[in-house]
Formats: C-alpha cells, structure tokens, sequence
C-alpha cells in the first residue's frame, strides 16, 4: 500500500471525476466506489468515497460537499516526454476548464494540473546561466509548452 495518498474533495461529483480522469490516463485503474446506505449523511445510492491509479499513483476521492474548493496552491504534475504526451494532457486536461500560464490549467472539477515536457527541467538546470534564462523567458510566454519552442531559446546565444 502507498504511505501517503493524495485525497480529493469534491462538492457531489467524485464519481464523475474518478471516471474522467481514468479516461484520460492510459495506465489507469478506479479501484473502488463506495456509495452512501440508507440512514447514512449522503443520499442513499450515491458515491460516498472511491479510490483510483493513475500511472500506480493512488487518489482517494470523496463527495464532501460546497465546504471546500481546489485552489492552485496544490497542483499535480505531469511529466511529458515529447510534444504530442503535452498536447494530448493539455487539450483533455483543459477540457471545461481554464488554461492558465507555463503549462499550467485547471480542469473542470478545479483541479490545478501542470502539463511539463521533461526537457524543462534539464533546460532550467543547466549550468549556463544565460541558456537558462532564455528558456525561462520563453516559458513565461506560453500557456501550453512548446519543447521545440523552449529548446531553441535555450539554444540561442
């Protein structure tokens, strides 16, 4: 079993998220759905509580109600090995929700996501100060990232 595991709230469509975000990652399992018995707080039949995997990263989710709200001061990462895995998380990612700066959305439960080309991170520690600031500058520009975009600024003297 994982020791810590990311646990999500949401208003009263966890079931609804568990199932999208399945959809979207390919390695992906839901694990369980607990729904709501009679004399229970939730409405008989419904989901309480469900667990799923994404890439064997466990997330707990449960339908708590309107007292809580995502926020971007936590956000899930996804490291993307070439220009089609960005395209292809930003674009299903994003759907219904917002696109926002450097690669980062929030998708249509409000969750903060950040859709990163592994190369970023190679680019941002190189030991050439001047390579990196180019790239952070290019960065700063875009919404979705664009490796080839990134790399030629890095590039340039």
């Amino acid at each position: 079993m994982q020791k810590i595991t990311p646990f999500l709230w949401f208003d009263n469509n966890a079931e609804e998220a568990i199932a999208f975000y399945s959809s979207i990652f390919k390695d992906s399992s839901i694990e369980t759905i607990t729904r709501y018995a009679k004399d229970t707080p939730g409405q008989e039949g419904t989901v309480m509580t469900g667990s799923f995997a994404l890439y064997g990263q466990h997330f707990g989710a449960l339908n708590g109600g309107p007292g809580f709200k995502f926020t971007p001061a936590i956000s899930f990462m996804v490291n993307c090995e070439d220009q089609s895995e960005v395209d292809y998380y930003w674009e299903r990612l994003s759907a219904g929700g917002e696109k926002g700066q450097c690669g980062w959305l929030t998708d249509k439960f409000g969750v903060s996501w950040q859709i990163v080309p592994t190369l970023l991170g190679k680019l941002l520690n190189d030991k050439n100060t001047k390579k990196v600031y180019n790239a952070t500058q290019a960065m700063l520009k875009m919404t979705k990232l664009e490796i080839e975009e990134l790399q030629q600024a890095f590039d340039r003297e």
